[in-house]
């Protein structure tokens, strides 16, 4: 038993990041907390470039972070897909891939993007300090 766990406390799982709440307890990390990069709701429009493809898909963004986004389009992409986005503001791509299977969502598939290398500047806004 840890110093931080009380008696007959079901214990956390093996390496589980903890947030120390008081002297003696615990609680495991809360999603939010985990998260590698903080998220921001912003809309804009986005350019998907898929390999092979003349053209691009036009989608919006739904939320974004320093190391991908949460992204609209009228149909879905499969998990692993390689791609290339667009930000046709300032025609800054940035290569990325697909992370896990699309949600649907009234205004179409909610694609989660995840950049191959973080790229803060690509949104060209700026994110908000992290409270860690």
């Amino acid at each position: 038993m840890t110093p931080l766990q009380k008696p007959n406390a079901p214990s956390a799982a093996a390496g589980t990041p903890q947030v120390k709440r008081g002297a003696n307890t615990a609680r495991p990390q809360t999603n939010e907390e985990r998260r590698r990069a903080q998220r921001v709701l912003l809309r804009m429009p986005v350019l998907i470039h898929l390999p092979g493809k003349a053209n691009p898909i036009s989608g919006f963004t739904h939320t974004v972070s320093a190391t991908g986004a949460m992204v609209i389009l009228a149909e879905g992409l499969a998990t692993g897909t390689k791609l290339s986005i667009e930000n046709p503001k300032t025609q800054k791509k940035v290569e990325a891939h697909v992370v896990r299977p699309p949600q649907m969502n009234p205004e179409g598939s909610l694609v989660p993007i995840e950049f191959n290398a973080p790229s803060p500047q690509f949104w060209n806004i700026f994110f908000p300090p992290t409270t860690n």
